[in-house]
């Protein structure tokens, strides 16, 4: 597949740019707002130019459906999340931006933002997701280590969602070479409690991403 990013609604036609602040503060407060998931967000946006444009017709658009109005997701709440991300020294990437994973962006629900910790050059490099058992053997365990350091040998980056077992001997083995950690939380909750010294290494030396809010358990 190729890793050119498709066209987007709302995203310059798919082509790479960086989100002004102000502009990525909106898309943060459209995504945060009640009953807009990623499908929903590219169609506001599609429909009205903007993220802005979007947030302020929203309340028309639910009492036209005869419901109540969302809950919109304030400028201080999202300037606050902003600022929480970026003093555990990281940031925001947008659907469209260099550093946004471009195998990602084919899907029709690709997060508008991710929140990222670590090296966002990883999330453009070619990656493969190595994922398995929870409750995996000592041998399956040492396998994963053992092809997650073959595929970093070989130039590809290793995703997976650091939980324990497998998820965490894939981090492990690809540590030296490149991994990334998709969080089911936010970038900020460490879960589970005994891959502490596994988590501050990825994001030493490696990247952890969620499309979640910080602190979201």
């Amino acid at each position: 597949m190729a890793n050119e990013t498709p066209p987007r609604p709302g995203t310059d036609g798919g082509k790479s740019r960086t989100l002004p602040a102000p502009e990525k503060r909106d898309w943060l407060r459209l995504i945060r707002s009640e009953r807009v998931g990623p499908v929903t967000f590219y169609r506001l946006i599609e429909r009205f130019g903007s993220a802005a444009q979007a947030l302020q017709r929203l309340p028309e658009l639910a009492s036209r459906g005869g419901g109540p109005a969302p809950a919109v997701c304030s400028k201080p709440e999202a300037e606050a999340e902003m600022e929480k991300l970026a003093g555990l020294g990281g940031a925001f990437v947008a659907f469209g931006e260099p550093a946004y994973p471009p195998l990602l962006a084919h899907i029709e629900d690709a997060p508008p933002l991710l929140a990222l910790l670590g090296h966002a050059s990883l999330l453009a490099r070619k990656t493969v997701a190595v994922v398995g058992a929870r409750n995996a053997t000592l041998g399956g365990r040492r396998f994963a280590r053992a092809l997650a350091a073959d595929l970093g040998r070989e130039d590809y980056v290793v995703a997976s969602g650091m939980a324990r077992g497998i998820d965490a001997a894939a981090h492990e083995g690809a540590l030296p070479s490149g991994t990334v950690a998709v969080l089911g939380g936010g970038v900020d909750v460490l879960y589970p409690p005994e891959n502490a010294a596994l988590y501050e290494k990825i994001r030493d030396q490696g990247a952890l991403v969620s499309e979640m809010a910080c602190g979201t358990q």
